[in-house]
């Protein structure tokens, strides 16, 4: 009798997430670029980024640069390029990092938080970011 693990489940809901725009499959973006209230990326993107948000690098989709994001990061697809230097691409996460088993960093990943789900590959360097206490 096989005995199963129990699995994660990730569970990505773009609507209650406030994830307002999107980078389309096949589609391509970059220079500096400002996105409010997240973004779903499918296509590519690169450049200086800032997401007011949640970022969420689908499957197929490719984020380059320097990116930073005021809320979790969720990688499905590729951070930086095959065979880049680390240092190429760059992400701050000050929220959480997810990375699933369909999600390759290249780059370095620096988060708050981060969580490896089965066949994650983390190639590149992860910092944790030391986060200022808030004053009252």
């Amino acid at each position: 009798m096989a005995v199963k693990a129990p699995q994660d489940t990730l569970t990505i809901d773009p609507i209650a997430m406030n994830v307002v725009s999107r980078v389309a499959a096949g589609s391509v973006l970059s220079g500096e670029l400002t996105f409010e209230g997240g973004l779903l990326v499918q296509g590519e993107v690169s450049g200086h980024l800032r997401v007011n948000g949640r970022l969420i690098v689908w499957a197929g989709g490719v984020v380059r640069g320097r990116v930073e994001v005021s809320g979790d990061f969720y990688l499905f697809g590729r951070l930086g390029d095959h065979g880049a230097d680390a240092q190429a691409t760059h992400l701050a996460c000050l929220g959480m990092a997810f990375v699933s088993k369909t999600g390759v960093s290249t780059g370095t990943l620096e988060a708050g938080r981060l969580q490896l789900y089965e066949g994650a590959d983390l190639q590149g360097p992860f910092k944790t970011l030391k986060l200022k206490p808030e004053t009252q």
